[in-house]
């Protein structure tokens, strides 16, 4: 007749499996993690587990379940801690130097903008463009536009001067 496997139910043959794995199965996620505190946790949580799965899972199986479980939790709480350090970045991005006072101050300077580039003549505007937005060299611009580089050259000096003059001295462009 086989011999029947002792029960993770009855709470003598668990103490034995806490005792004889609990510092091993600690030390394993330490060496992981690097905190002695987040270890503990993690194997308490799993022994937690295991008690509430007793009578699902075999003595002799206890070991394995409990090392998986150490490991799981412990990659859990690693893709947990990514989730967190991302939204503090999210957040942090947008409360660190964006109030509200910035942002309607940025909406008007961008209709400032926006009405001293379409008061620019078409000529000016088109060489401004290509250069501000479009990262054209002046090399490029005077290929599509059919320019030499010092018509460029004076369009662009142009634009900015009259830029400067309409948004004040203090505006870098």
């Amino acid at each position: 007749m086989p011999k029947k496997e002792p029960s993770i139910c009855e709470e003598t043959n668990y103490n034995l499996l806490f005792r004889k794995f609990y510092e091993p199965v600690t030390r394993y996620i330490y060496y992981k993690c690097g905190d002695l505190q987040q270890a503990e946790d993690i194997v308490q949580n799993a022994f937690v587990s295991l008690w509430r799965l007793c009578a699902s899972i075999t003595f002799s199986k206890a070991k394995s379940y409990i090392y998986t479980a150490c490991n799981n939790l412990f990659y859990n709480e690693v893709k947990h801690q990514k989730v967190v350090l991302k939204h503090q970045q999210t957040v942090t991005d947008y409360t660190n130097y964006e109030s509200p006072d910035f942002l309607i101050e940025v909406d008007e300077f961008r209709e400032k903008l926006k009405a001293a580039i379409n008061s620019l003549s078409v000529k000016e505007r088109e060489v401004f463009l290509l250069s501000r937005i479009e990262k054209k060299t002046y090399n490029e611009i005077a290929e599509i536009t059919g320019l030499t580089v010092k018509a460029v050259e004076r369009r662009m000096s142009k634009a900015l001067l009259e830029l400067r003059n309409m948004l004040g001295k203090e505006i870098k462009i």
